[in-house]
């Protein structure tokens, strides 16, 4: 029997609402999952991308991960991983620096031998170079065999990868999928294979309310995924209907049934009440000591004057507008997710930058170049409806970081390139 713990997502380094105090809870959540695999002897610790929440990681934050990394290499927990989106460079990645120090292995098309099962690694490829991947993985000896990949795959929220092509295709009959990307928990069974996202060790979108942790695998006769929780900061979910007449003093009554002491405090405003400046209650929160709030109003304003707005549907209007403008495909890709996506408004700057680099790591210079507008005919904006403009990649919960999805990092002009994808040296 072979018995690994499944982790990913960690997003080290990440300054969450722009707060020192969130960028060491990633790391602190990272240091308890190695501390429970030495604590659990486990045959090795699986990390399925996104180590890093940026391809460009402050010292503190290497420094940070070599020292969980040298915890795991002095008490014998080989370190398994791949890479993800965030952390990818179009050179030698921040992993194989940890491989050359003797304190981790890059998973690839080559197995890579614990207990009785052989691991496989499949770094996160753009969606646009698929197509050139052959899932020609070298043939193992091993009772049994996984594989650990980043990216959104079927059959779960906001999947752009199939996986069934991707089993069918394979060299190598896999008895488990062990994926990251999606920071929610998921598994399923497909073609006798169980697929299984270990969601992400903190809590990078106030999207993500379910509590942090990862899996606990074991390979014996059948396969067993367990899922175990992760102690994080807390974060306090406030919903607040407010009934006719109702303000900022029901709103605060309602914060301040809760403990907010170190808490991230997430405060969402809904009904008919009077509006809310979100800066009071903000400002409440911190005076009961949160680390940090956060307060959403988007409720409508309605208007009981005679005014009369005949728009047949304000964003079939914007997107008509859009069309005439003859944005660059990545220009109309950024305008859907900053105004159309279902991406958190807190994580729209990450998941730009997102998208933005995958652009970039898809070498298609055609992306940024100024499309021909379109002609209208003068009808109305419903008329052209039937033509909206969509994003290239899907929105994670995240995310990214999704994941989020989510996803979240910066935009670098060295990502592109034209190299051909590899399973094992994705570039």
């Amino acid at each position: 029997m072979t018995r690994v713990i499944h982790t990913g997502d960690t997003h080290l380094g990440y300054r969450q609402y722009h707060r020192p105090e969130r960028r060491e809870d990633f790391l602190d959540a990272f240091r308890r999952v190695a501390e429970d695999a030495v604590e659990d002897d486990v045959d090795a610790l699986v990390h399925a991308g996104d180590l890093f929440h940026d391809r460009r990681p402050d010292l503190p934050d290497i420094l940070g991960t070599l020292s969980v990394l040298r915890d795991l290499a002095a008490a014998d927990v080989p370190f398994l991983a791949i890479v993800g989106n965030h952390e990818t460079k179009r050179d030698a990645q921040w992993l194989d620096l940890f491989e050359s120090l003797g304190l981790a292995t890059r998973l690839s098309d080559d197995p890579v031998t614990v207990g009785d099962t052989a691991f496989y690694g499949l770094d996160f490829v753009p969606r646009s170079q698929r197509e050139d991947l052959d899932y020609d993985f070298e043939p193992h000896d091993a009772a049994h065999s996984a594989l650990v990949a980043h990216g959104l795959f079927e059959p779960f929220d906001y999947a752009d990868w199939d996986t069934e092509h991707l089993l069918d295709e394979a060299s190598v009959d896999f008895d488990a999928v062990l994926l990251g990307d999606n920071h929610k928990p998921q598994k399923t069974e497909l073609e006798d294979t169980w697929v299984t996202y270990c969601g992400s060790t903190e809590r990078a979108s106030a999207d993500e309310r379910e509590d942090r942790g990862y899996n606990i695998v074991e390979f014996a006769d059948q396969v067993s995924i367990r899922r175990r929780g992760l102690p994080t900061r807390e974060f306090v979910f406030v919903e607040v209907e407010l009934g006719e007449s109702e303000g900022i003093e029901r709103v605060r009554e309602r914060v301040g049934q809760h403990d907010l002491e170190d808490a991230v405090v997430v405060v969402h405003v809904g009904g008919e009440g009077d509006p809310v400046a979100p800066a009071s209650i903000e400002e409440y929160a911190d005076e009961e000591g949160a680390l940090v709030a956060r307060v959403t109003d988007h409720r409508e304003v309605t208007d009981s004057g005679e005014i009369d707005v005949n728009f047949a549907d304000p964003d079939d209007a914007v997107a008509e507008r859009i069309r005439e403008m003859g944005l660059s495909r990545a220009a109309r890709d950024i305008d859907e997710t900053v105004r159309a996506s279902k991406t958190a408004d807190s994580n729209v700057t990450d998941e730009v930058e997102r998208r933005v680099r995958d652009i970039l790591d898809e070498g298609d210079d055609t992306a940024f170049q100024s499309a021909e507008p379109e002609a209208t005919d003068g009808d109305s904006a419903a008329d052209d409806a039937a033509e909206p403009v969509q994003a290239e990649e899907p929105t994670k919960t995240d995310g990214g970081d999704t994941g989020g999805k989510s996803t979240n990092a910066d935009a670098d002009p060295d990502a592109g390139g034209n190299d051909q994808p590899s399973l094992g040296d994705f570039e």
